[in-house]
């Protein structure tokens, strides 16, 4: 049997709110056995000292698309990029969001094929090194819609339609999405990811758009549960976020738009949502530098919704929403970056344990994966890291990882502020 002993400084376990002093963790080949204040020491056990570190469960990011290297480079993807392209580049961000603490992340979709399935499996079976992913290969979506990359290609039809023809899960109607959730099922998807309305990034659509008919997100959903499987979808407006809650979706990614009544909807159904607040904190924030580096198009919209987007993030803050923590990063910030949504969550007042458990036991919920990780507690997976910040004051402190461990093997870290000097 291999052991290890590891001595917290302080221990956050994701289910009590709070940091506890003095705390051990035994941990047997890939599994937790024991957490107490006075582990046994056994004969062969390693110890692991992170007596100056706090201790957490390894952190989770529920919305990545992990498809591209460089969030500057996206333009290219739509002609330049191969499918072994993004297939490394799905590589590499499972890797360094590893490296920065983050031991799973829910790749939600991309424009086109990402072999992220086959990312995953490899990570799974130790071929190569990365956090565990859980996989929507495709975002079920509609010609000129927010799942559309050709939109940038739309003044020359030729190229734009035979473009479409790369996009496995894009179409329209009922039955063209039933079938489409079959094939996502029968590749191995762990969820389906829908594109319900436009969006921000896209040059071409609003955020307010419904993109797809009530009959084809009826479809979607009730196909999908019928194949056991979960249904998240993009989602900005009341009107449309109450469409699907009606329709028995499980979770909302955004919902930066939205009202209280709505919001109330989603306590009572317990719905989900994945509020990504990061790539809006610009403008709701007021980062003019930051705001800069995105899009014109995306500059435009953001500032037009700006005062609904600062209403909407109130009312999901003081909500009892079952809150998620995803990042969702695509322009500004490298899509590994996972701990910026923790800055995010902090400056913006929110309470920094409700951050921590959406980070940690709530997102293995929103997963699926809560009966292996999430928590630090005796039978979970021993998927833990550690930080030398202040974790309950520090908004940089998911930055910068000082200790990683994913199933009982520990893992080369990497400080995300070691790329930008000034923070």
């Amino acid at each position: 049997m291999d052991y290890k002993k590891i001595i917290c400084g302080k221990l956050y376990d994701g289910i009590h709110d709070e940091l506890k002093s003095n705390m051990q963790i035994l941990i047997e080949n890939d599994k937790i056995i024991e957490v107490s204040s006075n582990v046994a020491s056994l004969s062969n056990c390693e110890i692991i000292d992170l007596s100056s570190l706090t201790v957490t469960p390894g952190m989770i990011d529920a919305h990545v698309h992990a498809s591209f290297f460089d969030w500057r480079e996206i333009e290219k993807d739509v002609i330049f990029y191969s499918d072994g392209m993004r297939a490394l580049a799905v590589s590499e961000c499972a890797r360094k969001a590893l490296a920065g603490g983050f031991t799973t992340i829910r790749h939600v979709g991309w424009f086109r094929e990402d072999c992220s399935l086959d990312v995953k499996r490899a990570i799974d079976a130790g071929f190569i090194q990365g956090a565990r992913m859980i996989v929507a290969p495709h975002f079920l979506c509609t010609p000129g819609s927010h799942g559309d990359s050709t939109q940038k290609m739309a003044s020359n039809p030729a190229l734009s339609r035979f473009l479409e023809t790369c996009y496995p899960s894009m179409g329209s109607g009922e039955n063209f999405f039933k079938d489409a959730v079959r094939h996502e099922v029968k590749l191995g998807a762990d969820f389906i990811k829908i594109m319900a309305t436009g969006g921000f990034f896209t040059p071409n659509d609003s955020p307010e758009d419904q993109q797809l008919s009530y009959d084809e997100l009826k479809a979607i959903i009730e196909t999908a549960h019928a194949l056991y499987t979960p249904v998240t979808a993009h989602a900005y407006t009341s009107s449309l976020i109450k469409t699907l809650a009606e329709l028995g979706i499980d979770g909302i990614e955004h919902a930066s738009l939205i009202d209280k009544q709505t919001a109330n909807l989603l306590e009572e159904k317990d719905i989900y949502v994945v509020p990504t607040f990061c790539p809006y904190d610009e403008i709701v924030l007021l980062d003019e530098e930051k705001l800069a580096q995105k899009p014109i198009e995306f500059q435009r919209k953001l500032r037009y919704y700006r005062e609904q987007l600062v209403e909407s993030r109130e009312i999901l803050k003081n909500s009892n929403i079952r809150l998620g923590y995803g990042t969702d990063l695509v322009t500004g910030y490298q899509n590994y970056e996972c701990g910026r949504e923790f800055s995010a969550w902090l400056r913006n007042g929110m309470n920094p344990y409700r951050t921590l458990k959406a980070a940690t036991s709530i997102n293995a919920k929103i997963l699926g994966i809560d009966n292996i990780t999430g928590t630090i507690e005796v039978g979970k997976q021993a998927d833990i890291s550690a930080w030398s910040r202040d974790i309950l004051t520090d908004d940089k402190a998911l930055l910068d990882c000082a200790f990683v461990m994913k199933g009982g093997k520990t893992y080369p870290t990497i400080s995300i502020l070691d790329n930008y000097k000034e923070e």
